[in-house]
């Protein structure tokens, strides 16, 4: 099968983000300059330096209360900041309710049930059980061809390990257990690792 996307392809849904998978989540926590939280999951989301440190997500849909984006993305363009929190498997059903295109008034936070630690270098909240949190500097938000897409860049400039998941110096995911996106409403965990030396080690 071969298809143009202008063309459309034929199919039930949309097989796009079922190819590229899995997709690690960016649980992206902002705040508005008037003190509201507010929490979103991105799945559309990486690291993309080491030297700085800096990841990127993306957004890709508007709500009508928000200037031609949604929540994430108008605070930060407030702000400069914002936190991306790891979800763990063990997450996986309050993250989905953060996934809910609620009015901006709502507080993710308290509407999920989930605990919520200040952040040391920016002025915004983190997921407190979350098992990494990474505070970020706004870097650049890049519009994307299309209506509603915007990429946003950050800066990592504190990092939070939760002490459980750090052993014998390495950070282990086994011990939380990875929530990855894949296509449609499917998600997967990661379970098992194994590695591999590169041709110059």
């Amino acid at each position: 099968m071969f298809y143009r996307p202008e063309d459309g392809h034929g199919l039930k849904h949309n097989p796009f983000n079922a190819i590229v998978t899995p997709r690690p989540i960016g649980w992206i926590a902002t705040r508005g300059s008037d003190g509201q939280d507010n929490l979103a999951p991105y799945s559309f989301f990486n690291a993309v330096a080491y030297v700085p440190p800096q990841v990127m997500f993306a957004s890709t849909s508007a709500k009508p209360d928000r200037d031609g984006t949604k929540d994430s993305v108008d605070n930060i363009r407030d702000t400069g900041v914002f936190c991306v929190n790891i979800v763990e498997y063990d997450m996986r059903d309050k993250m989905n309710i953060t996934s809910g295109a609620w009015p901006r008034e709502t507080d993710e936070f308290d509407k999920a049930g989930i605990a919520r630690a200040a952040c040391e270098r920016i002025a915004c909240s983190r997921v407190a059980g979350a098992p990494a949190s990474l505070e970020c500097e706004m870097r650049q938000i890049v519009k994307l061809e299309g209506e509603a897409n915007f990429l946003v860049i950050g800066e990592v400039v504190g990092v939070h390990l939760r002490d459980d998941c750090v052993e014998d110096g390495i950070f282990n995911v086994l011990k939380y257990e990875p929530l990855t996106r894949l296509g449609y409403r499917d998600y997967s965990r990661i379970t098992e690792l194994f590695s591999l030396a590169r041709p110059d080690d």
